[in-house]
């Protein structure tokens, strides 16, 4: 697959969107083969970290919105829930580097990585609502936990953007860097956490997400059967329908 390089040399597997003419959105393909691939490093003992990288100019639209009208994933077992269990369950480090938008997904998977470093242009958005739809990747759990309720609500209730200051600000993201080294920085990382007792780091990471681990995997499951079931609703008809004919949606009478 060409919209996803997937590389593993010296301990560390890098997962690179490949697809900067869609602005690397993510379609069902990517979402399989990403499930795929850290189901493969979770099993395989010589990768002991995996690291998410799009390019410096964009991490990632979020779903590519005629894939996605294709093949709606109005089930638990479609490929994008099973990208979100596999990320949300993952017990070796995950590492990402942002630049540029990191919208929808793009930004809610994020919640499930140990480390995150931000280009200066990175700029988080998770607009469900103007979709028509609810969050998903448990950010209705994670995002107030993270950002605090009331940023949350602005995020997630009005969709409103933030850069990379505030997403450090908050915890989001580690350290902010110029976009031609984020990268590098994230693969540097990303050899040190390789270089450590393997066992120290899996058992810390477990034991950080330990309080809340059956509480994500059950707020996915919600989201999912919610998401799904909005999918098919008007608000959500009407998002759609507006974005493809390159429109203003009208929710008044929704």
């Amino acid at each position: 697959m060409t919209d996803l390089l997937i590389d593993t040399t010296d301990r560390v597997m890098t997962i690179t969107f490949n697809r900067v003419d869609k602005k690397n959105s993510f379609t069902a393909a990517m979402y399989a083969a990403m499930a795929d691939a850290l189901t493969s490093a979770q099993a395989d003992e010589t990768v002991r970290v995996v690291v998410f990288q799009g390019h410096e100019t964009v991490f990632s639209a979020g779903n590519d919105i005629a894939d996605f009208l294709q093949a709606p994933p109005v089930s638990p077992d479609v490929p994008v829930f099973r990208f979100l269990r596999a990320i949300s369950s993952f017990s070796k480090p995950v590492v990402a580097a942002v630049c540029g938008p990191a919208v929808g997904i793009g930004t809610t998977l994020l919640f499930h990585c140990d480390l995150v470093y931000a280009g200066d242009n990175a700029a988080f958005s998770m607009p469900f609502v103007n979709l028509g739809l609810c969050p998903e990747a448990a950010s209705s759990l994670l995002a107030p936990q993270r950002m605090g309720y009331g940023r949350a609500a602005e995020a997630l209730l009005l969709g409103d953007p933030f850069l990379a200051e505030a997403a450090l600000e908050m915890g989001l993201v580690c350290r902010i860097v110029p976009p031609t080294e984020a990268n590098a920085l994230a693969q540097r990382q990303a050899q040190r956490l390789a270089a450590k007792p393997s066992s120290s780091v899996l058992e810390t990471k477990r034991l950080m997400k330990l309080s809340q681990a059956n509480a994500v995997d059950q707020r996915i499951a919600d989201e999912a059967v919610i998401f799904g079931r909005m999918l098919g609703e008007p608000a959500a008809k009407e998002a759609f329908g507006a974005f493809m004919a390159k429109r203003q949606p009208d929710f008044s009478k929704l």
